[in-house]
């Protein structure tokens, strides 16, 4: 697949030579503060909690539909998306790629680095606010087979040849914490059983200019630490589908061939009482690595 990363120099080059829609996920001071030139700012690409009912699901597609069509993407621009760096927003510029994939759109770009490669090369920051023209935004109703819902994650629990990735921080992972806003934000704290574990971290490292992400074979060393290679079907979580969709982003460009991701995650699956849970260190609980 090409590269979904871009970085700064490259899309200064880009905006030059093709209609492109940049929107900045970041919270609305942080853009009022100063921007790339012409970007949107749809913070809700971060903050909007979904469920995975029916309902829930196509509330989703509709909202998303709406707010991407409001930006001035038809299908024509490429989508660029961008957050403050790679590890400030918990993969909140990923959200919005996965968002844009799951709805079907067909060329979508992360900003690599974010807003603070951008200012760092020295390339032009604003405080204008665009008015795009709306455009009429398609959704391509079989692009959604990427988001998977409560009752698809608990078939896929036991499941031989199936991994469920969990990729949280080690706290909610041990179940100390049940979110990334604080210790009880949910009623249940753990992980879906016969989850394994990557920390969403592990698929950047640092560098002079801030996280980046591994290289393509760095990434599929860190999936193989559990068993995953670019056959296998793996089944994300985080806390509510932003971490998540940073992993997404690394496993889709490493080549894992069938990556889904249960958007609901630990959010909602902690809400509701008849869905199975572990808790407890993994060691501790006897519970392996190993497919169950």
């Amino acid at each position: 697949m090409t590269d979904v990363l871009i970085s700064a120099s490259e899309l200064a080059d880009l905006l030059k030579t093709e209609p492109c829609v940049v929107i900045d996920t970041r919270n609305p001071d942080a853009y009022a503060a100063g921007h790339l030139p012409g970007a949107v700012n749809v913070h809700e690409i971060f903050t909007f909690l979904a469920t995975s009912t029916p309902e829930g699901i196509s509330e989703l597609k509709t909202k998303f539909a709406d707010v991407f069509g409001a930006a001035g993407l038809s299908g024509k621009e490429t989508a660029v998306i961008y957050e403050q760096s790679m590890n400030s927003g918990f993969g909140q510029s990923c959200r919005g790629y996965y968002l844009l994939t799951m709805l079907g759109y067909p060329k979508v770009k992360v900003l690599h680095g974010g807003f603070d490669a951008w200012a760092a090369a020295g390339l032009p920051v604003t405080k204008d606010v665009p008015a795009p023209a709306k455009a009429s935004f398609a959704i391509v109703p079989e692009a959604g087979e990427i988001l998977i819902d409560a009752k698809t994650m608990l078939a896929a629990v036991g499941k031989p040849g199936i991994a469920i990735l969990d990729v949280r921080d080690v706290d909610e992972w041990i179940g100390d914490s049940s979110s990334p806003y604080g210790k009880d934000f949910c009623p249940r704290k753990g992980r879906i059983p016969g989850a394994v574990w990557l920390e969403w971290y592990r698929m950047m490292k640092p560098t002079a200019e801030g996280p980046r992400f591994k290289s393509k074979d760095e990434i599929l060393a860190e999936c193989a630490t559990v068993g995953i290679t670019p056959a296998t079907p793996v089944y994300l979580y985080c806390f509510k589908g932003a971490r998540a969709s940073n992993t997404f982003l690394a496993l889709k460009n490493a080549g894992v061939k069938d990556v889904r991701m249960y958007f609901g995650s630990w959010n909602e699956w902690s809400r509701d009482p008849s869905l199975p849970i572990e808790q407890g260190l993994p060691i501790a609980s006897g519970v392996t690595t190993k497919a169950a």
